[in-house]
Formats: structure tokens, sequence, C-alpha cells
């Protein structure tokens, strides 16, 4: 951007720090308290943002509260977990029942669990699956499975990819936190040469990748690519590993159904719990059979919360009530027309969202064009972004800092519009600063 641009984009930021900072005494205070026990007062890293996080109070339904009062729409939807919203009603009588009749935990097999579990081998085309609490658990347990399956250690990723707190890749390279450092081959995302090429490295044992890189910006797999890498990992005795622990709300079947894709696993997460911790993994019976405890030399798959009582009841409840597959498949195409027209009144502005179905990432770019295959290749301007932030805050919608959007089942069609028409608004008032060519 031009450095008169930049002064004037600096300028607005500036502005707008100073009413955020205003408006949200009582969360500056608890952050000023926070910081005393938490490092950096937060132990839950994106949800940090400077000057200090906004402290929300509770939620209900389609909306959260801040303790200093303020009331948003919620278009964050807890990164993609909270589907079903913050009060729904099917969901919490499902709760109260096992609080009341159940009991939370009771350290036995319940029947429960095997209900839960044969609705998503249904939903998701599974032939045996097993529950975790997170999708970072489910991919670790996944990539041990085809480990075990294959004989063979090296693993096959993405740059871009985010598949649990120990499991991130930017760069071409593994994140300093990740477990396995000197197992991954990290690729180019969209790369089907280079996906090509790794797969057919000696030692590998399975290719993992999202059908849509959620956490690096709703950056989606092209058909293309996708299928080659299915083929590829066929063809060289690799395991096709699918994470879907962000896509699976999209369609009834998740976006490797949406797609036409048959990986040898699949690993899940986020909503699928009914907004309780939750992550399971699954299958082609082959694979799965390395956690059989009936077979010689089966691998250990422990955890105290596995199938908790909560989780198997919530999360049954929501996927054959609440969002049934015509649910889905509604919800799947409202979030389409919502991105569409999202990005018809930013056109010709840096402003472009990318995603499918009912999760999206707004993205500020530099320079164009629109188009991104690859999050490696865009260079955006963090604030612009920021600036987005705290203006749509102000217009009462609580989103991500990094512009990442998951839309809440029941909010109402009404609020949508108003949000773009708030981004229609924001492109307005900083014409200069949006415009591609500033």
């Amino acid at each position: 951007m031009q450095p008169e641009i930049m002064k004037d984009l600096q300028a607005a930021l500036d502005a707008a720090k100073s009413r955020y900072i205003a408006q949200n005494a009582q969360s500056k205070a608890l952050h000023e308290e926070a910081v005393n026990v938490l490092p950096g007062g937060n132990t839950r890293t994106i949800l940090h943002t400077d000057p200090f996080p906004i402290y929300m109070k509770y939620g209900k339904s389609y909306q959260v509260t801040s303790e200093d009062g303020i009331i948003y729409t919620d278009l964050a939807g807890e990164f993609t977990a909270a589907l079903y919203g913050h009060s729904n009603p099917v969901i919490l009588s499902a709760i109260n029942d096992v609080l009341q009749n159940v009991g939370m935990n009771v350290g036995a097999t319940t029947a429960q669990e095997r209900l839960f579990a044969r609705k998503i081998c249904e939903r998701f085309q599974l032939e045996r699956m097993r529950l975790t609490n997170s999708g970072t658990e489910a991919n670790l347990h996944a990539l041990a499975a085809a480990r075990k399956f294959t004989g063979k250690r090296k693993v096959v990723t993405f740059s871009g990819g985010y598949h649990g707190a120990v499991l991130t890749f930017s760069g071409g390279q593994p994140a300093s936190n990740n477990v396995d450092i000197d197992d991954w081959i990290v690729v180019k995302y969209n790369d089907l040469d280079a996906a090509k090429e790794a797969i057919r490295s000696p030692g590998v044992a399975a290719v993992l990748v999202e059908g849509m890189q959620g956490a690096n910006g709703c950056i989606c797999g092209t058909s293309e690519f996708l299928h080659g890498i299915q083929e590829a990992s066929s063809e060289a005795g690799v395991l096709f590993i699918l994470d879907e622990v962000m896509t699976s709300r999209i369609s009834e079947g998740g976006l490797g159904a949406l797609r036409g894709l048959k990986p040898d696993l699949k690993t899940f997460g986020k909503y699928l719990g009914g907004g309780l911790a939750f992550g399971a993994f699954g299958g082609r019976a082959d694979v799965m059979a390395a956690f059989d405890p009936r077979l010689s030399g089966y691998i250990s798959h422990s955890g105290t919360f596995n199938n908790n009582t909560l989780v198997t009841h919530a999360g049954h409840v929501g996927l054959t009530t609440v969002f049934t597959p015509e649910v889905a498949r509604r919800f799947t195409e409202v979030g389409d027309s919502f991105r569409e027209k999202l990005n018809e009144v930013t056109k010709g502005t840096r402003i472009y969202f990318t995603g499918i179905g009912t999760v999206a990432t707004a993205h500020f770019l530099a320079k164009g064009p629109r188009h991104i295959e690859c999050a490696d290749d865009v260079e955006e301007v963090p604030e612009l972004k920021t600036l987005f932030w705290f203006e749509m805050l102000e217009a009462g919608f609580w989103v991500t800092l990094r512009g990442f959007i998951a839309l809440i089942l029941e909010t109402p069609p009404s609020e949508l519009e108003r949000f773009v028409q708030a981004v229609q608004s924001f492109t307005s008032r900083h014409q200069n600063l949006v415009a591609l060519d500033a």
C-alpha cells in the first residue's frame, strides 16, 4: 500500500482501538488480573488479542454477551464447534437427562456409545470408528493406526495445515511444538505434482490432508488435487487420511462425501460432540483392527473421557434430531449463499472471502488476484484485518481476529443480511483503504 494510505489506515486503526478500550473496561480489568496467573492472561493462544481480549459472560442461542454487557451475534461459532448454538433445547434436554438419570462418569462401557458410533459410521461412511476427546487426539491415533498397518513412519502433509495443537505446519515445515518432527514431509497445498512425488517417497505410511484448510484461511483443495492424492496414495500403498474435524458439517456426509472421496481413514471433532469436547476417527475395518484388544499386537487406545456419557448422548441426539442430513444440506446452501453475497459487496476491493458452506475466512489482500489456492502465496494487510475486526465488533458481531467465520444453526437470516450490510458499509467508509490500487 502507498505510504499515505498506510498513514490513513494507521490513524483509523488507532481511533478504533481507543474506542475499543473505552467500550470494554471490565474486560480490560479482568485481563489485567488474569496475567498474574496465566501466561499472557490466556490459556488458549488463538483467543489472544491486543490490547486485551473481550471477556464473555455467557451465550444464549446465536448470541454471546460480554462482561461489559454488550450483546453480539456470534459468527465465530467456537471455530465450528458451536454449530448448535449456546442453548439448543434438544441438546440441553439430553445433557440434563444424563445429569439426572445416567451419571456423568460411570467408568464402564455403555450401550449409548454403540448407538452414537453407529450413527457416525452411517453418516460418514465408516466401517469402524473410535471416540477420542479432541480432533488433535483423533489425528494422532489415526496416524498410529496407519503406521501400525503399513509398518512405516513418515507422513506427507501440507503447508498451512492444522491437524491439532501439536500437528501444525507452515512455511514448508512442522511447528516447533509438533510431535515427530523428523517424520513429516511438508508439501505445498494444492500442488499435486509435489504431493505425488512426496507420497512415492520411501518409508511413507500416510498422507494427512484437510479438504479445506480451516485454520489457515479456509483454503479449499481443488477436486483434481484431492482426487489425485487419493489415487497416488492407493498406487503407492500409502493410507489416505482425510481430516474432517472442521468440515464434517459441510453437507450431510462431510466435505469428503461432497467431493466424492473415499479415504482410508477420516478424523472428526468440533460440533459432533454436541458442543462438548469431542474427537473421533475411523474408516477401513482392517486398518482400525489395530485397536482391537482381542487381537495380539494391538495398539492400546485409552482416555478417561473417550466414552463419556455427556458426549455420547448429546452428540447422538444432535445428529439424529437436530442436524439431520436434510438440515445439513440446507445449512450448507445458506452458507454458500452468504459467502457469495459477501464477495459481491466486496467486489473490486482487497477483501475476499474464501471457504465452503457455513465456514469462511475474510482475507485482506496486499495485492490481487481475488483467488487463493495456497495461503503461502498470499500477502495480506494485517492492519486492515485488525481494523475490520474492531469495527465488526462495534457493529455487534463476534468474529475472530483472523477473519474466521463459522455459522450457528439458529442464526436468523436477518442477522446474516445485517452482517453483509455491515461489510458493505465498511468498504464504503474506508474506500480509500480497501481499493486494490491503493
